[in-house]
């Protein structure tokens, strides 16, 4: 819709093909139906591609200001929830009224629900000198032929909603690579030996700082009955990789050497002091768990030996646990990797070797954190490709 209406403007004419039966679903269900719309705070550095600068252009040509700028045209309430993250004050539901009115006063027409069952390409050089390109769409209502074509098909990331591999299956059609996919801000899973006890504290959260691979996130981690969830762990799962472990401070803005110094000749137990800084029912399990690897029994912390405590210490700052996978593109709000950004110019988003298709949002190899920056994504990739389509 964001190209769409850009280039409406430009008195294009303009054709909306979407398969699916209600529009923009997956902004009506984002945010909890509030949608995080943009992040104020939006740069290259909270995007993931196999080129990080790619995504710079057309950031710098439609920033999240600028989308600001169009929601308070159309009078949406919204307000900053925490780093940056902006959200309606209503209901998302107003972000896709906003973009459907925009398109209408373009002139840009839509056909919906229609399926895409093949595309044709027709190069310059094949006819006549003076002819430009053109693409044949057999869609399952009918034939359409246009000088150029944007694919905007989204990731494989919650399929219950519509998501295909149409943009992929597109790209390999015309040669043009595509990266590994996998599933990006998704919660994470464990296997059942080395996650024993804590399925059964599903639903308790914690401040954590989560790394893996020289990347941090500050912030809640949340237990599911199978694994982990929460903003850290879908953060830090864009970025975890097969058989490598997770390594959480459990205690990110304290000292537990020195907590441990404090009550050193206390008549304490060791899971009710860590109850004053941590969820009662996570201390439990976790120190069961640790003290078991130490062959230890639980007892008063005057009652530790120096090189206990100093273990258990550097546990609770560095708490390795390796998952054994992810819940999926079902649960996924991302889908990581795509289009190979080596293919697209980063000004326009057209493909270099086959002129007049374009490839946009996140069937796009450029992923962003959570927090915002995919949606802000998709309304600059859009307006980029929207200026010269």
């Amino acid at each position: 819709m964001m190209c769409a209406m850009e280039a409406g403007k430009r008195r294009r004419s303009v054709l909306l093909i979407d398969h699916a039966r209600k529009l923009a679903e997956k902004i009506r269900i984002s945010g909890g139906g509030h949608c995080n719309f943009t992040n104020r705070h939006t740069k290259a550095e909270n995007f993931l591609s196999g080129n990080p600068h790619f995504c710079r252009s057309a950031l710098a040509r439609f920033t999240p200001q600028d989308f600001i700028a169009l929601i308070e045209k159309h009078r949406i309430r919204y307000h900053e929830k925490k780093l940056g993250q902006l959200f309606c004050d209503d209901s998302s539901q107003q972000i896709i009224d906003m973009l459907q009115h925009e398109c209408a006063i373009a002139g840009v027409d839509w056909q919906m629900p229609s399926q895409v069952r093949h595309v044709e390409y027709v190069s310059a050089d094949e006819e006549t000198p003076y002819t430009k390109q053109k693409f044949i769409l057999t869609t399952e209502r009918n034939t359409i032929t246009a000088g150029s074509l944007v694919i905007a098909t989204g990731g494989l990331s919650i399929p219950q909603i519509g998501a295909s591999a149409l943009g992929y299956q597109i790209a390999h059609q015309f040669g043009i690579r595509v990266t590994p996919l996998r599933p990006g801000l998704v919660g994470l899973t464990f296997s059942a030996e080395d996650f024993i006890g804590f399925k059964n504290i599903s639903g308790v959260a914690l401040d954590a700082e989560v790394s893996c691979r020289g990347t941090s996130f500050h912030e809640n981690i949340l237990f599911t009955h199978r694994g982990l969830s929460g903003p850290a762990i879908l953060q830090i799962s864009s970025y975890w990789q097969p058989g490598e472990p997770l390594h959480i401070n459990l205690l990110p803005q304290q000292n537990a050497q020195q907590i441990f110094l404090t009550y050193r000749q206390s008549t304490v137990t060791l899971p009710n002091l860590l109850a004053r800084y941590l969820p009662k029912r996570f201390v439990q399990v976790w120190c069961s768990v640790m003290l078991a690897q130490l062959s230890v029994t639980e007892k008063p912390m005057n009652h530790y030996r120096n090189n206990e405590l100093s273990h258990l210490a550097d546990k609770l700052h560095d708490w390795q646990i390796v998952p054994s996978g992810t819940v999926g593109y079902k649960k996924a709000e991302v889908t990581l990797g795509g289009v190979n950004t080596h293919e697209l110019s980063s000004k326009t988003m057209e493909c270099k070797h086959i002129r007049g298709l374009y490839f946009i949002g996140e069937v796009v190899d450029v992923t962003g954190h959570l927090g915002g920056f995919n949606f802000q994504w998709a309304w600059s990739s859009g307006y980029a490709a929207g200026q010269v389509v």
